[in-house]
């Protein structure tokens, strides 16, 4: 049994948002990014944005500055679950409109997070793939990276999730993937884990059984801190084992890397020290790690622990400590 601390549980926002026609600018001057340096969406109107906003108006201007820090980088949309292919068509309209690649995360798999504070998921397997035939629709053949599906596997794995619906969840994730790379211009990556499983071994079957050989690659990191050397080595090891898959890094909040005080099993949620990690890019220290991205929301809780707000909630105070001890 794998201790909590290893697992993503409080991952991001899943309320989604409105399609483009309903996304305006926060006024906070947010532009893209160079596209050689970094080809995915900068949302303009994202919750930082607005922070920033907010900031400049009530004439907080160095708290503003700090903010922006978040602001102006391309963080993952996370679809929730309702209307999904209003909010896939208007994240991906709006980033091919801005010469972009919208990044998105599906996070709606049934028994999700398996009764932690990320709980919730589809009712069933049909209403997840209903949902999933949203998501194609919405994205289309305009330019998305996906990832798919936060601890999806590793609660396979570690027995958070009930015996029962083990089979139904290979089916679904290999389901997603085979939908989602008909797409002409979808990249997917399978969820696989961290660097604190440090033994990749007991990932790489699940991982196969979810058909990452079809898939482009696996997401490591999601909404943790590891450092983005260590996500390297882990990544690379688990790469071995499933046909030399490429893979990308969360690197949002890893820049002092893992929390190490206070109760183990609770290190993994809103700890106190941490900070902003590389900026989104697709140049990267190694060849098999195709972008390090911003996948959980800096500044979004990651539960009810510490303080922190829900689950996926704005917590101002948190993302202005990020920011600050970001150099």
């Amino acid at each position: 049994m794998l201790g909590a601390a290893l697992l993503v549980t409080g991952c991001s926002s899943s309320d989604g948002g409105g399609g483009s026609d309903d996304r305006g600018d926060a006024g906070a001057g947010i532009t893209q990014q160079p596209k050689d340096k970094a080809p995915f969406w900068v949302n303009p109107d994202g919750t930082a944005a607005r922070e920033v906003a907010e900031l400049e108006k009530s004439g907080k201007k160095q708290d503003a500055e700090q903010i922006r820090k978040i602001a102006e980088q391309p963080v993952a949309e996370w679809v929730g679950p309702d209307n999904p292919e209003g909010q896939t068509r208007g994240f991906t309209e709006a980033a091919d409109k801005a010469g972009r690649t919208a990044l998105l995360v599906l996070y709606n798999i049934p028994h999700r997070d398996c009764g932690q504070y990320s709980q919730g998921g589809a009712a069933d397997g049909d209403a997840y793939r209903d949902w999933l035939d949203g998501v194609a629709a919405g994205i289309g053949d305009r330019p998305a990276l996906v990832v798919l599906e936060p601890d999806a596997l590793l609660h396979l794995v570690d027995g958070c999730t009930p015996e029962q619906f083990h089979e139904e969840r290979y089916n679904l994730l290999k389901g997603a993937v085979t939908k989602l790379k008909s797409l002409k211009n979808t990249k997917v990556y399978l969820d696989a884990g961290n660097a604190g499983w440090q033994n990749p071994d007991q990932i790489f079957e699940p991982l196969n059984r979810a058909g990452i050989a079809q898939a482009d690659g696996f997401s490591v990191n999601v909404s943790n801190f590891y450092s983005t050397e260590d996500s390297i080595a882990y990544g690379k090891q688990l790469s071995a084992k499933v046909g030399g898959k490429h893979f990308v890094i969360d690197t949002s909040r890893n820049g002092k890397g893992p929390y190490s005080d206070g109760k183990p099993d609770e290190r993994w949620c809103n700890p106190p020290g941490r900070s902003l990690g590389e900026t989104p890019t697709t140049k990267t220290a190694d060849p098999l790690v195709d972008a390090y991205l911003w996948v959980k929301r800096p500044g979004e809780s990651d539960g009810e622990c510490k303080g922190g707000p829900k689950a996926g909630e704005w917590w101002a105070d948190y993302a202005l400590k990020l920011a600050k001890a970001t150099g």
